[in-house]
């Protein structure tokens, strides 16, 4: 378990922080992330890497020469947001372009893939990869639906080291994508982590029994075995990922890899290299050639006991970019010529300033200091209901819904505050705390709560007359944005399960004549059934999409904090029936 930490949701921002304190050598902080201590090479294409805290080194460890360019580290097990990618981007990028390199799960597919957007419409070049090495999250079929777990290593560095011998941004893309097609990796776990502050583990297996084919982010395996011996292990890790090999790679000859054991945490070294032995001797008496085999903790989860062996089949090209030379805080390999141009200092980060607050009429001041107090309810709801969103997300997905919602509700009701304070419209209101919300929850929930908040504001604007037609068409266009940024349908599983049958009750009864409090009264209890609902459905899509039957029974954790939310904005407007966008005289 996680022993040493203050507030558990300060404990990612205070990990970097110390992390970049320690290794000065080698990064410096930028908001929502690091980047190298000594700027990229004018002319080089800059690899950014990341995903969520919690499995160090990866991701901030491997920021230096050889490797990546910058790292956006999100909260614990969720993705950063879109907005700290692109600041770590701008912050490594020199002329070049940009690819933005992640592990293929929900939130890191979204914040990455909108950071990569606003980073081409600033002018930047940019790409996107994601990892997908994970043979037991998807069939060979849909490998593109594979997670990344620790084959990130071995596909980040041949991206980077094709970056720093001068290839350009398609060329460090064509090459990404080959080192991707040729990894496979297979995870094995006899407990799972715990997050900070929680008191249980996010799975856990019986006495004697082990997890086979995990996640990275405390996901359950996809199926339970008896505890192996050490070489038993390797036998059923070599077994797995020789069971499937890349286009190209022909059985009889073997054939050339990089080899990882990785440990996820607190299994020993002694015990990786126990372990590591038999691996070696059966990958030899298999005809493979094994290429600088690294044995060690390169992408944890947390306290995870567990390990993971990945294979990346080489040719000519990946051999020379796997055994480039690399230095890192957490990986090193080779020699480098050390840069002569080290800051003496740690360069302090522009200050962008306060945005002005746009002008705005009494009415929507009105609802916007409405929607402040909406969302001060939201957040004390989510915290007085964390906890239980964290154990039902737990139940066959990492655990961190709870937390995730938490960083985000605050954040968004504090910007509200400000927002409010500033004498903001009920559209700036909204846009702020849809940003704040997005910022610091980062994630799947983070991505989509930001949508849903912006578009509600978009409806509203800061001069139009609030009405309660205004407010149904914000929700149903945030209904629309969360299924095409999400991809998500009814039926998946997922918040749209929830959103879309509330945002078309509440449509239907305000287009009937309901007031506003009324139809939302209506709309939260379509809400509250169609979270219950959940229970009976299989994910489709996600982290619990590998585990779909252990969810049975228990409802989607995003769907029921939705419910939740809506309910607990009724109350708001209960109580409020004398502001513009509430009453029933001001419907149109």
């Amino acid at each position: 378990m996680t022993r040493l930490f203050n507030d558990p949701a300060a404990f990612a921002d205070e990990a970097l922080e110390g992390f970049a304190a320690a290794h000065r050598r080698w990064v410096r902080p930028v908001t929502g992330g690091v980047v190298r201590a000594v700027p990229t090479p004018r002319g080089q294409v800059a690899v950014v890497v990341g995903g969520g805290s919690g499995h160090y080194p990866a991701f901030s460890g491997l920021v230096g020469q050889g490797l990546a360019h910058g790292a956006a580290v999100g909260n614990v097990f969720a993705s950063p947001s879109a907005q700290q990618i692109r600041t770590v981007a701008r912050a490594a990028e020199a002329g070049a372009g940009v690819l933005l390199m992640y592990g293929n799960y929900a939130g890191d597919v979204l914040h990455f893939g909108q950071a990569a957007r606003r980073l081409t419409a600033d002018g930047v070049p940019t790409r996107t990869l994601a990892v997908t090495d994970d043979i037991s999250s998807a069939t060979a079929e849909e490998a593109a639906k594979r997670r990344g777990i620790a084959g990130d290593l071995p596909v980040f560095k041949a991206a980077a080291a094709a970056a720093e011998q001068g290839a350009d941004l398609e060329e460090v893309v064509r090459v990404a994508e080959h080192a991707n097609a040729r990894t496979r990796s297979f995870g094995i776990a006899f407990s799972g982590c715990t997050l900070p502050g929680a008191e249980d583990p996010l799975f856990t297996v019986d006495e004697g029994r082990m997890a086979v084919g995990l996640g990275i982010h405390g996901e359950p395996g996809i199926g339970e075995e008896a505890v192996p011996s050490a070489d038993e292990a390797a036998e059923l890790l070599v077994g797995k990922v020789l069971a499937e090999l890349p286009e190209g790679v022909e059985r009889a000859s073997g054939g050339r890899a990089a080899v990882i054991l990785n440990g996820l945490g607190s299994v020993k070294y002694e015990e990786l290299f126990v372990v590591y032995r038999r691996v070696a001797r059966l990958l030899a008496e298999a005809g493979v050639e094994i290429v600088d085999p690294e044995v060690g903790e390169l992408v944890t989860s947390f306290d995870m006991a567990g390990v993971s062996l990945t294979l990346t089949w080489l040719d000519d090209e990946l051999e020379a970019l796997w055994t480039a030379p690399a230095d890192t805080p957490a990986y090193r390999k080779g020699s480098v010529e050390r840069p002569q141009d080290l800051p003496d200092e740690v360069p302090a980060e522009a200050d962008g300033g306060t945005e002005a607050v746009p002008e705005a009429t009494e009415e929507s001041r009105v609802t916007g200091r409405l929607v402040a107090e909406a969302l001060t309810t939201v957040r004390d709801t989510i915290d007085a209901h964390a906890e239980e969103l964290g154990r039902i997300d737990a139940v066959a997905g990492d655990g961190d819904h709870g937390i995730g919602m938490q960083r985000g509700s605050t954040a968004a009701a504090e910007a509200a505050e400000h927002a409010v304070a500033a004498g903001a419209g009920a559209a700036t209101v909204l846009h702020r705390a849809s940003d704040a919300w997005a910022d610091r929850a980062g994630g799947t929930s983070g991505a989509l709560w930001g949508v849903i908040l912006r578009a509600i504001g978009d409806a509203l604007g800061d001069s139009e007359r609030p009405t309660a037609d205004r407010v149904a068409r914000g929700v149903i266009d945030a209904s629309a944005g969360v299924r095409s940024l999400g991809g998500a349908e009814v039926g998946d599983k997922t918040m749209v399960d929830v959103l879309v049958p509330f945002a078309d009750t509440l449509a239907a009864e305000v287009a009937a004549g309901a007031a506003l409090a009324a139809a939302w009264d209506t709309a939260a209890e379509a809400a509250a059934k169609a979270a219950r609902d959940t229970a009976d459905l299989l994910p489709r899509m996600g982290r619990a999409r590998p585990h779909a039957e252990k969810s049975l029974g228990t409802p989607d954790a995003g769907a029921h904090s939705l419910a939740l939310i809506v309910r607990a904005v009724h109350g708001v407007l209960g109580t409020r029936k004398q502001a513009p966008a509430v009453g029933g005289a001001d419907r149109k």
